[in-house]
């Protein structure tokens, strides 16, 4: 038995309709989806999203979580009334920002479709946000100034690729890297380039299969109040003399 079979199973029951209806709704038969639903047979791609379709769920949630530990109230809403992401509400039905902290972050690879993961973690509100999905991620090392180590990026949860814009940052979770704050360049095909704001640090490819998630920036928490360091201008008077001391030493240079 799989996880993918106790939940079509779960949901079909849930829905009160038999096999055989819900074979014929596939167009395939009742021996083939029997197959599906005891875990004797593995559905292919096209079977997957037909049963997706039907059920309005995502793929990932079919294949990853126990749904019948899942209230759909608890799953956030899409276009098409499609279900993702495990989510939870305060008191007056508005969505809960979950802080992914550097203790638990190292588990977020494996449990950002875990129900029971996403409850452990610590939540906190802000209104101002408006709609879509928050989530909150760490900050790690200084490859994104003004952000520093320990600051909080707060993400708005993408459905897909085809929302993200080229020039702007947002937190990846990948199969490879994990957990990253990147600014995003897409000049690449079926790859994502992936470029610090500090110039110390190379920008590199991650492909568009590796992406598990993506969450737009949308605001900082931190605690710094660190001045900004503004540099000192350069007099035009300095950059004459400097300019002509250049120009000296090539004179120079072509005498030899």
């Amino acid at each position: 038995m799989s996880l993918f079979s106790d939940n079509i199973r779960a949901l079909r029951v849930k829905q009160k309709i038999s096999q055989e209806k819900l074979a014929e709704n596939l167009s395939i038969t009742r021996g083939r989806y029997v197959k599906y639903e005891d875990g004797t047979s593995e559905a292919p791609y096209d079977i997957l999203k037909k049963i997706a379709h039907y059920y309005h769920i995502s793929i990932d949630l079919l294949l990853s979580v126990d749904v019948r530990k899942i209230d759909s109230q608890d799953l956030l809403k899409l276009e098409n009334n499609r279900l993702v992401l495990p989510i939870k509400v305060d008191s007056e039905g508005e969505n809960f920002i979950e802080v992914v902290t550097q203790k638990v972050k190292a588990g977020y690879l494996n449990g950002y479709a875990d129900p029971e993961y996403i409850e452990s973690l610590q939540h906190i509100s802000l209104p101002f946000l408006g709609p879509g999905k928050h989530r909150g991620f760490p900050v790690e090392g200084d490859s994104m100034p003004p952000h520093e180590d320990g600051s909080i990026i707060i993400g708005r949860y993408l459905e897909s690729l085809g929302e993200v814009l080229d020039g702007k940052t947002y937190i990846f979770i990948t199969k490879r890297e994990g957990m990253v704050y990147k600014r995003l360049n897409k000049n690449k095909k079926n790859a994502l380039v992936l470029e610090s704001d500090n110039n110390f640090y190379p920008a590199y490819e991650v492909k568009a299969s590796d992406v598990l998630e993506i969450w737009e920036y949308v605001c900082n928490i931190g605690r710094s109040d660190r001045k900004p360091e503004i540099p000192k201008p350069v007099s035009v008077e300095k950059m004459f003399l400097e300019l002509k001391r250049d120009i000296s030493d090539v004179k120079e240079s072509i005498k030899k």
